[in-house]
């Protein structure tokens, strides 16, 4: 019998990214909290640009668009924020988050100890670029294996695709 895979990944869908972003703009232009606060966030390229008169006015921001990725199933650990401080620019704050995508060396190598260490034993895994593939005869060891990294607290997000 031939083994049984599936790849870890980590990706978001641009889109939905680009949906929450639009939503979030038209929210802080109805908002009346936000009038006259010079409230204003923006999409280019993977990076998320969130402008307003003071540090927590931006932090309101940060804190819609939040809302606005997670009803539209996007984890929140695919936006880096840095240290989540608004930046002074002149007399302007702004924070500025990126969308991560793909798999670190060191967070493929983080998912693989701890399979070796805390999945079946029958479960091999590959790194492969920005992906992990685990493989095994048994796909209920796989099964097993997918409960566990969705348990585990890893500073990634992870999706499961390919399972064969």
């Amino acid at each position: 019998m031939a083994d049984s895979s599936f790849d870890i990944v980590s990706k978001y869908d641009a889109q939905e990214v680009d949906n929450a972003v639009n939503q979030t703009a038209k929210e802080i232009s109805t908002r009346y909290d936000f009038k006259n606060v010079g409230a204003s966030i923006e999409l280019k390229g993977e990076s998320i640009t969130m402008i307003a008169n003071t540090p927590e006015r931006v932090l309101a921001i940060l804190d819609v668009l939040q809302s606005k990725l997670i009803r539209r199933g996007l984890s929140l650990k695919q936006v880096d924020v840095g240290d989540g401080e608004p930046k002074a620019s002149g007399k302007e704050y702004r924070l500025v988050g990126t969308m991560k995508a793909g798999i670190s060396q060191e967070n493929a190598k983080k998912i693989t100890k701890l399979i070796r260490d805390e999945g079946p034993k029958a479960v091999k895994t590959q790194i492969q670029g920005d992906e992990v593939r685990v493989s095994s005869k048994s796909r209920d060891a796989l099964q097993e294996t997918i409960a566990l990294l969705k348990n585990a607290d890893l500073d990634v997000a992870l999706q499961f695709v390919n399972y064969r």
